[in-house]
């Protein structure tokens, strides 16, 4: 049976986040993802360090979604750059945090085809990973699978740049099933992932014919069937909750987990 942790998206300011890490502890939260949406906004080392000290004692898992402004198959050289730069600033703090897994957006298909894009965003990934590398930071990349069709990032693209690069990935449930019309493809993921840690994302999520539209609450019969998966499977699993109220789904989530694996 898997063992799971589960936690928000989201943290807070830098002020609260002390606090907000103790009572996501209370609530019996494990697990909680940074969000650097627009910007690294943890700006001095010593508070990275000091909120990563506080996680651990608590027994939360912490990890960072980079900023959404970043695309390593974009058509200028200079965006590409740009892209680089902020994934490098969350893996700076990552490593500061014990953030180790940090999730961040491949790109868009630019117009190319799934094989010409994931060629440009594996050369990127690799020239970030040669910086991870020569700075020491204790952090692994985790692209993410996405929601829209129009957008890098199936189930196969993400595995290609995991072969590829040796990177880890972040399987979001949510976003599967929008691209996929309606379908998990349970099978599919659990064929394709076969490594022993899985980092997750899950949410309620409106879709249409192009895919992801916008997150919601996350509805019981949603959590009850991803997992009722997740239970069959032998693997350390962090999901992390992106709905509106990711806090009040994350505990959601974690009682119906007792209800199931008991």
């Amino acid at each position: 049976m898997a063992k799971i942790k589960f936690g928000p998206g989201g943290l807070g300011p830098v002020k609260d986040a002390i606090e907000n890490l103790e009572e996501f502890h209370r609530l019996g939260l494990r697990a909680c993802e940074i969000e650097f949406v627009h910007s690294v906004y943890i700006k001095k080392r010593e508070d990275a360090e000091k909120i990563g000290k506080r996680a651990r004692e608590l027994g939360i898992s912490l990890s960072i979604h980079a900023s959404y402004y970043v695309n390593l198959n974009a058509t200028e050289p200079e965006k590409i750059e740009g892209t680089k730069k902020r994934i490098l600033g969350a893996c700076e703090v990552g490593h500061y945090l014990g953030a180790r897994s940090i999730v961040f957006h491949p790109g868009y298909y630019s117009k190319m085809s799934s094989e010409d894009a994931a060629f440009k965003i594996i050369e990127g990934i690799k020239d970030i990973q040669k910086v991870i590398k020569e700075k020491g930071w204790n952090v692994e990349l985790c692209p993410e699978t996405m929601g829209k069709v129009n957008v890098f990032g199936s189930i196969e693209e993400i595995r290609r740049l995991v072969d590829a690069t040796g990177c880890s990935f972040c399987i979001d449930f949510a976003h599967i099933l929008a691209r996929n019309g309606g379908e998990y493809t349970f099978d599919k993921i659990s064929k394709t992932f076969s490594e022993k840690k899985w980092h997750c994302h899950f949410s309620g999520i409106e879709y249409g014919e192009k895919g992801e539209r916008n997150h919601i609450p996350t509805p019981k019969s949603e959590w009850e069937k991803v997992l009722k998966f997740l239970k069959k499977l032998d693997k350390e699993i962090v999901i992390i909750c992106e709905s509106p109220n990711p806090v009040l789904d994350s505990v959601k989530g974690k009682e119906i987990w007792k209800e199931i694996k008991d």
